[in-house]
């Protein structure tokens, strides 16, 4: 059921992506307001790390995620309810997405918390395989959202697109009002064998998680690193292109061979990833990923060069995100979990909207294919950096088990 709502509210999500920005500039009139919604959906989800603490430990079940999701219906209805009045102006915009951006950045993790949660209670490696299939349903409505989007909105007009998003959200909410709480209340599950943060009596901080695991910390750090550099792809090809007089195709290109390759992947991943290393998952992801972004400015004005290395690119990442989902449900439970999970959204979709904020400037000043190869190099560096402390890890492991007692 979290599966199929992560389904639908994904595919309303992309449907209605290009209606509301038309609703915006037609209602208004000014171009400017078109981004209103996305800049103020970030700043919740930039901050959640401090203002949602106090509101984790209550998304423990479906009922608690199914009022969230409502919050978010009147969110999303409060632009094409304007729009029937003729009223849409920056304020209702502003709200929209204000309303929209908080609660969808406590319904991310507060959704992969009680799958995790859920599969405690039926065996060892279930949480991986149910994150993972979660993690497939929403790369997969990237296959036909956008063109039935497009297709919808020469029938049916934007405003009732927004109409549709609203009630696929809706819908979502009664789906997962169905979900019950884990079996063994959220916040004091028994720590399991492979857990190294167990559930804390208190609210988990963000800090305190990722001190306790270093592994962890890495994963996390690493999604941030690939998070706030991802502004190159879609920022730094557009403006590539119409630098190499391909305006529009090396993008288009790229985002093509990158959404084929992560969606395919995605299919495979809940099949294998029990067997994926997580460690060595996340850093090749995120090197793979840099390196592809070292590659663009070599591969264009080559179409077919660029969607190679974009799907190269995209080949890994479900496999990365995925071991990072399963590091999280194996080191930890109850409230320390959601803190992770909520580290890992922050770090990740926040960096990018912090990215996507900034990035237009930064291409702007140094060029698209500099700050491709810079962004690239960033994200190998990272991994790089990532090594030695790995190797620590390693070593205090085996350093533990070496003075530990023999037992049969």
């Amino acid at each position: 059921m979290l599966t199929g709502t992560t389904f639908v509210t994904w595919t309303g999500q992309r449907i209605t992506a290009v209606a509301l920005p038309l609703v915006a500039l037609d209602q208004t009139g000014d171009a400017w307001t078109t981004g209103l919604v996305g800049g103020f959906a970030g700043l919740p989800l930039l901050t959640s790390a401090w203002w949602g603490r106090p509101f984790r430990h209550l998304l423990t079940s479906g009922k608690a995620l199914a009022l969230l999701l409502l919050i978010q219906v009147a969110g999303l209805a409060l632009v094409p309810f304007a729009a029937a009045a003729g009223e849409v102006n920056a304020v209702v915009l502003c709200v929209t997405g204000f309303v929209t951006g908080a609660t969808g950045a406590l319904l991310a993790p507060a959704q992969r918390s009680l799958t995790a949660d859920l599969a405690d209670d039926v065996g060892p490696g279930v949480g991986a395989k149910a994150l993972a299939w979660q993690d497939m349903a929403h790369r997969s409505s990237m296959i036909f959202a956008p063109p039935l989007g497009a297709w919808l909105l020469v029938v049916w007009g934007a405003v009732p697109l927004l109409w549709c998003e609203a009630a696929a959200a809706g819908l979502a909410a009664v789906a997962i009002a169905t979900v019950p709480r884990a079996a063994t209340r959220s916040g004091t599950h028994a720590p399991s064998d492979t857990a190294t943060i167990p559930a804390s009596r208190g609210h988990a901080t963000i800090r305190s998680v990722l001190r306790a695991d270093r592994d962890l910390a890495i994963g996390i750090l690493l999604a941030g690193v690939g998070g706030i550099t991802w502004f190159a792809f879609p920022l730094g090809l557009a403006l590539l292109g119409a630098e190499l007089d391909r305006p529009g195709q090396i993008v288009a290109a790229a985002m093509s061979g990158y959404g084929a390759a992560t969606v395919g992947a995605s299919f495979l991943v809940p099949l294998v990833v029990n067997r994926v290393p997580r460690m060595p998952a996340i850093l090749v992801s995120w090197a793979v990923l840099g390196l592809s972004f070292l590659l663009f400015p070599l591969a264009a004005p080559d179409l077919v060069a660029v969607t190679a290395v974009a799907a190269l690119g995209g080949i890994t990442i479900p496999f990365g995100i995925a071991a990072l989902n399963a590091l999280i449900t194996e080191r930890t439970t109850g409230d320390a979990r959601r803190a992770a999970f909520t580290a890992e959204t922050v770090l990740h979709n926040g960096g990018a909207s912090a990215g996507l904020l900034v990035g237009g400037a930064i291409i702007g000043a140094f060029g698209a294919g500099a700050v491709l190869v810079a962004t690239g190099l960033i994200q190998v560096a990272a991994v790089i950096a990532a090594l030695p402390w790995l190797r620590r890890v390693a070593d205090t492991a085996e350093d533990r088990t070496a003075t530990a007692p023999a037992t049969r």
